[in-house]
């Protein structure tokens, strides 16, 4: 640290991680950079010791850069083709073989895609047994989460039969009911450091990881592998492909699902 320039992105980067646990070498340093400067301009600091500082002394601050650089965005059946296919093509191939499910969100911002999963399998597959953790770096979103309270905009996708079952009305929004709630568990973690649990038959991380370093993600999709079955199912978001991935022994079987291969 002693010798670096203190208003540069590799000072940044090492004077933040102890403060935060978030290791900004596995993002892309151009588009981590540019978000840090923007959300420093927009709040008039200048320089990275001042923002630094001011991190430090302000919770309010820290907690809106933090969601900031975790680029928290979702809603209930976000992408409806791809929760069309879970539901019509996918669910139904793995609860063939088995009819207990262990699902993963990972990076699941304040809820939406957990309780999303969970809603599906209620409302379409009765009969099913399922757990489904969730997790995510943000300890403010997964507070939120818990809460399980959101606004109209996050249901822009969401048929109004499901929400007329699913949720309560309170206000300036919904809060979704007990039984969908107790059937997801949510914990803080961190996707590039942490070490995972295993035996997954569905594991969503989507939208997530467009930010990190292509090493970054091969380290990632690595740890994935092994925390799912064979036969197991890796749900990615919409701006992700796993190309060059065969060597982790996944197998595209539909847009944005990834089969993970039983070796022989």
């Amino acid at each position: 640290m002693a010798n670096l320039d203190t208003n540069t992105y590799e000072w940044f980067i090492k004077a933040f991680h102890p403060k935060s646990g978030l290791d900004l070498n596995f993002y892309k340093q151009n588009q981590m950079e540019r978000r840090i400067r923007s959300f420093m301009t927009s709040h008039s600091y200048k320089t990275f010791p001042d923002f630094i500082k001011a991190l430090d002394q302000d919770k309010e601050l820290y907690d809106a850069f933090f969601k900031h650089l975790t680029i928290n965005v979702t809603q209930f059946f976000r992408d409806t083709n791809q929760w069309k296919t879970l539901r019509e093509v996918i669910l139904p191939k793995l609860l063939e073989k088995k009819p207990s499910l262990k699902i993963w969100s990972a990076g699941c911002s304040s809820g939406q895609e957990p309780y999303t999963m969970a809603i599906t399998l209620m409302e379409y597959f009765p009969q099913a047994r399922f757990s489904i953790l969730a997790s995510d770096i943000d300890v403010n979103v997964l507070e939120q989460a818990k809460k399980g309270i959101y606004k109209e905009a996050d249901f822009a996708s969401t048929p109004p039969e499901i929400i007329k079952k699913y949720f309560t009305p309170v206000d300036g929004g919904y809060q979704i009911k007990e039984q969908v709630k107790r059937s997801v568990t949510f914990q803080r973690q961190n996707l590039l450091t942490d070490r995972f649990d295993s035996g997954f038959d569905l594991l969503a991380c989507r939208n997530v990881v467009i930010y990190f370093t292509e090493e970054a993600k091969d380290m990632l999709y690595r740890k994935f592998a092994n925390s799912l079955n064979p036969g197991g199912i890796l749900f990615t978001g919409s701006t992700e492909h796993l190309f060059g991935m065969n060597h982790l022994g996944f197998k595209l079987i539909s847009s944005f699902f990834y089969e993970k291969q039983v070796k022989v």
